[in-house]
């Protein structure tokens, strides 16, 4: 089991919480790269945790790991610097919620000390293997919160991203790497960074699961200065979404030019999705990008764990406190020209963004070997937060996804961003982007919190049938082609009334059905309530059961529709029915 969907699913076929979970804690303690954990959970605190919990709670029973600059109760957190350790009393924000939702942790990862570089190995415990190529980088800072699920030890995994530890390993690991709007989820219990530009990211397999444990996590926080409150109802992108590509002559791959054709290829999937193109300069974004650890916001690392490093300098990794400790000249003066600088960038960039809905771009230009950075390890960090630095300092939401293998075998990724509040919209989309790409069957991404209403759609609505334009002229957004439970029939209703033939779909007892083709359109709210008016008898709207056990409101008949029918459930659905007429 590797995904939310997965242990949701094994619980609602009737297995014991403390059976999964054992054997979750098992596989855990016998993993045998030791880089990945800073401290695995014991099994008295995983029955701890299980104790009480809400079988109907959303999260209920699902495994997850926290980067260790983040706070849980009965467990040290350490940053990665053993003599920095101490024992909270209190869990962060986003561990309390996560916790009462029903997850359970199951230990603390390893990272780059102090959340300090994109490359995973600026750890006194030992880097985490790259699972694809042990030559090369994990990615940082996050990088045994990544590997975790990578590995498939725990369902989703909690990182921070300041400049690019969200995203980064996600792209080196063949995962989804959601950092939310900054403030979104509270930083209330996690080791500052860069107070002002810090974020809990999230590590998952797919976008639902990540969807899932936004809508768990992103509280507001009354305690903490920097957090905002997510919006009531999140936005989507609407019609066909503008998508901003860079200039070429705005990419740079430092030798991977390959990876240029997986960047085309990922573009070519999202204009499969509908997309419009529209070429953006990344001049402004690339320009304060540098502004990070060119400028005064050094000094805010260094302000984060002063009192530690002054006092304690030689407990700092080496190349951390060489990057830390540069944050102690800069003048307040230099805080100011780079406040202006960076709020030029900002307006030019909004400028860029102005013309589109999101944009797309390498997630890093590429991966290098343990070795090579080992060498060079400012440089090369600094290449690989090319188009991730700018992201916080420009307050954009962001989503890493995966693009393909460079060379057949190592991971690369591209990122979709947005403004503020739209990271459910990222989320939706790149959902969609994972079904085009095969990486998921079907793309199961719920509605929840949107102001849109899901519908399941089996017969003259489908797309390309008679009624379809009732849909379209409501403003209606195809989602997904699903398959309901095997617990449905469809009988024909014969044209009459103005109306064509239709289908009526009714549900009978598990087993005696077949599994009907439909197709999930989403509308808002009011156009839901105008649509459903019009529906003529027999046939009405009700909870349709869907494979993997989703459940949406779509067309189902009284039983009533059965008399003197006829059974078409032999075709699959309405479309396998029509073509047998031709």
């Amino acid at each position: 089991m590797k995904t939310i969907r997965d242990f949701k699913k094994a619980y609602a076929d009737g297995r014991n919480v403390e059976e999964v979970l054992r054997g979750v804690w098992e596989t855990i303690r016998d993993d045998n790269d030791g880089g990945i954990f800073i401290l695995k959970a014991s099994w008295e605190d995983v029955l701890a945790q299980i104790e009480g919990l809400d079988s109907e709670a959303p999260l209920y029973g699902v495994p997850f790991v926290a980067k260790d600059n983040i706070d849980v109760k009965g467990m040290p957190t350490t940053a990665a610097c053993p003599e920095f350790s101490y024992d909270p009393e209190e869990p962060a924000t986003v561990i309390r919620l996560l916790q009462e939702a029903g997850a359970v942790c199951f230990g603390k990862t390893n990272l780059d000390q102090f959340a300090t570089g994109l490359v995973g190995v600026r750890t006194p415990h030992g880097a985490p293997k790259n699972g694809f190529d042990e030559e090369y980088l994990p990615g940082g800072s996050s990088c045994g919160s990544a590997i975790a699920v990578a590995k498939g030890l725990v369902a989703f995994s909690l990182g921070t991203d300041t400049a690019g530890s969200g995203r980064v390993p996600a792209a080196f690991n063949d995962l989804i790497g959601l950092k939310p709007s900054l403030g979104y989820i509270s930083t209330r219990g996690v080791v500052d960074a860069c107070k002002s530009l810090d974020c809990v990211s999230v590590f998952a397999h797919t976008c639902d699961d990540a969807d899932e444990v936004l809508l768990v996590a992103g509280k507001y926080d009354a305690e903490e200065a920097w957090s905002r409150k997510p919006p009531e109802k999140w936005k989507r992108f609407s019609g066909k979404p503008k998508m901003g590509v860079p200039r070429r002559q705005d990419l740079q791959f430092f030798g991977w030019d390959a990876a240029e054709d997986l960047f085309d290829e990922a573009i070519e999937q999202f204009e499969g999705l509908d997309a419009e193109v529209v070429e953006i300069s990344l001049e402004p974004f690339l320009k304060a990008a540098k502004l990070l650890y060119e400028g005064p916001w050094v000094t805010e690392r260094y302000v984060g764990i002063r009192e530690f490093i002054e006092t304690k300098p030689e407990a700092v990794f080496p190349v951390t406190r060489q990057i830390t400790e540069g944050g102690k000249t800069p003048l307040a003066s230099d805080f100011f020209e780079a406040r202006y600088k960076l709020a030029e960038c900002k307006r030019l960039a909004d400028q860029e963004m102005a013309k589109v809905d999101f944009i797309i771009t390498p997630t890093t230009p590429r991966n290098y070997k343990v070795a090579e950075v080992l060498a060079e390890p400012v440089k090369l960090n600094s290449i690989l937060g090319t188009y991730t630095n700018f992201m916080n300092l420009l307050d954009y939401s962001a989503l890493a996804l995966p693009a393909g293998m460079y060379e057949g075998r190592l991971p690369w990724g591209v990122t979709i961003f947005a403004h503020v509040g739209m990271d459910r919209a990222l989320l939706e989309l790149g959902s969609m982007y994972e079904q085009m790409i095969g990486r998921q069957k079907a793309a199961y991404f719920g509605l929840d919190g949107f102001d849109e209403v899901p519908i399941v759609v089996c017969g003259a609505h489908l797309e390309g049938m008679p009624l379809n334009w009732q849909l379209t002229k409501r403003g209606g957004t195809f989602l997904a082609k699903m398959k309901t439970e095997d617990c449905y029939r469809m009988y024909l209703v014969p044209a009459g009334d103005g109306m064509p033939d239709r289908p009526a779909l009714v549900r009978v007892g598990k087993g005696q059905g077949v599994a009907i083709d439909c197709e999930v359109w989403s509308l808002s709210t009011e156009a839901f309530g105008d649509f459903t008016s019009m529906i003529p008898a027999p046939l009405g709207i009700g909870k349709v059961l869907m494979q993997e056990g989703v459940i949406h409101c779509g067309f189902i008949a009284e039983a009533i529709a059965m008399e003197g029918a006829r059974d078409i459930s032999e075709f699959g659905g309405w479309r396998g029915y029509v073509a047998s007429l031709q």
